[in-house]
């Protein structure tokens, strides 16, 4: 069974940092696409960072030079480092992890920015 579990979110100051984990069971990490998405209230789910099993990354351009996503294959994990966090990155991040086609997501983890 995949299972995919995020951790690490919570109530941050802006211009504060934190560092989500995605523990991915079940699949074949190393070959995996992995990737980061988020939603905000009223707003459809969109992409915020990505990876491929070689290492090649995409940013969305809103964070851009503030958000960093990596992998460590020997875990099975996967990282969105968040720095220089506002108030607009406030919404509930889903770890996702694709091959061949077939998607899996996990249930998500709440971020909210504010002071």
């Amino acid at each position: 069974q995949v299972q995919l579990a995020e951790s690490g979110g919570g109530l941050v100051q802006p211009g504060g940092s934190l560092r989500l984990s995605c523990a991915a069971s079940g699949i074949m990490f190393s070959r995996n696409y992995m990737a980061w998405y988020r939603q905000a209230p009223g707003n459809a789910r969109s992409l915020v960072a990505s990876i491929s099993s070689g290492g090649t990354t995409v940013y969305a351009d809103s964070v851009s030079g503030r958000f960093t996503i990596s992998r460590d294959n020997a875990k099975s994990t996967a990282y969105l480092q968040m720095n220089s966090l506002k108030p607009e990155d406030t919404a509930v991040y889903y770890c996702t992890s694709a091959l061949y086609g077939t998607a899996y997501w996990g249930k998500g983890t709440l971020v909210t920015v504010s002071s």
